[in-house]
């Protein structure tokens, strides 16, 4: 019978701290789920402020404030169902999409970034919201203001002979081949620089691209891609001053990579009348100056007529 009444008043306690446990939850539950703004009929709660704020945190190191995580989350709202009046609504699979090209970016697959995400407490679908905001007026404004977003030539010369370096207005084109040593995943340090050195002897003997097709065409572990042509506008700024420094019909430094040891061959280099860097990051320039101040002025008569309404 003591047992008995013991283990009744110990069942008892732990349902009392059950219940406890459970009153003191259950209003952060509730609170997270609360509405903070309705924009068009469509809520914005607490947990989707809390949710964008560590997401933000995450990719900027810095916690932001909470109106201007507001802020966003209205503005995104603005733009999905803009897009959708003018036709431009992605879907899940355009989402996910979207999803797996920034993974890629960041080097890794869609599960690894979002187990990335969840370690830090953010679900996956609150980069996908933002990812399909971004993706829809992105879209939607240069499909909308496409004639008035092109930067005329003459803009992208009064630019560059105000700004650019003198190297930057000489462009190339480049004819080159790739070619890779191929090195066996998890082999030892002393059998990759084996296959370094046997780079640096073939890199010795190859005076053309001809050369370097009989050289490795005969190879087993080893191969030449494919002619690429590339121009100086093309390229980034190292990549562009390494091929001006190779020789024609040379290859450039034995560079150990997840393929294996890779180079370059560089079969041509010769002046041309495309874009040089410094036409390229003008053009670029002017037009992300005339796309951010045509998407200021859109969102910002979005918002003048939208229905929001503040709880």
């Amino acid at each position: 019978m003591v047992a008995n009444r013991s283990a009744s008043r110990l069942v008892s306690i732990s349902l009392v701290t059950l219940l406890a446990a459970f009153a003191v939850c259950a209003p952060t539950r509730a609170e997270a789920q609360t509405v903070v703004v309705l924009v068009g009929g469509e809520p914005i709660t607490n947990l989707d402020i809390e949710q964008r704020t560590k997401l933000t945190t995450l990719t900027t190191h810095k916690a932001p404030p909470r109106q201007e995580v507001l802020q966003e989350l209205i503005d995104e709202k603005l733009k999905i169902r803009e897009g959708k009046k003018f036709g431009v609504d992605l879907s899940a699979s355009d989402v996910d999409g979207a999803y797996s090209g920034m993974a890629s970016r960041l080097r890794m697959n869609s599960d690894q970034l979002t187990k990335v995400l969840e370690a830090q407490g953010i679900r996956a679908d609150t980069l996908k919201q933002r990812l399909k905001a971004e993706t829809t007026w992105n879209a939607l404004v240069r499909g909308r203001y496409k004639e008035s977003l092109v930067v005329s030539e003459k803009d992208v010369q009064t630019a560059v002979a105000s700004d650019a370096q003198p190297e930057q207005n000489k462009s190339f084109e480049y004819r080159v081949r790739p070619v890779v040593l191929f090195i066996p995943r998890g082999a030892a340090p002393a059998v990759v620089e084996q296959r370094r050195k046997e780079a640096e002897t073939l890199r010795g003997k190859i005076q053309s691209c001809d050369d370097a097709e009989g050289y490795f065409r005969a190879m087993r572990d080893g191969t030449i891609r494919d002619l690429i042509v590339k121009t100086s506008a093309d390229l980034p700024g190292a990549y562009r001053e390494l091929l001006d420094k190779t020789e024609i019909g040379h290859m450039t430094a034995p560079e150990v990579t997840k393929q294996g040891v890779e180079m370059v061959v560089l079969c041509d280099r010769k002046t041309t009348t495309a874009d040089t860097p410094a036409k390229r990051a003008a053009r670029d320039k002017l037009f992300v100056q005339k796309y951010e101040a045509k998407s200021k002025a859109y969102l910002d008569d979005l918002r003048k007529g939208a229905m929001i309404e503040y709880r």
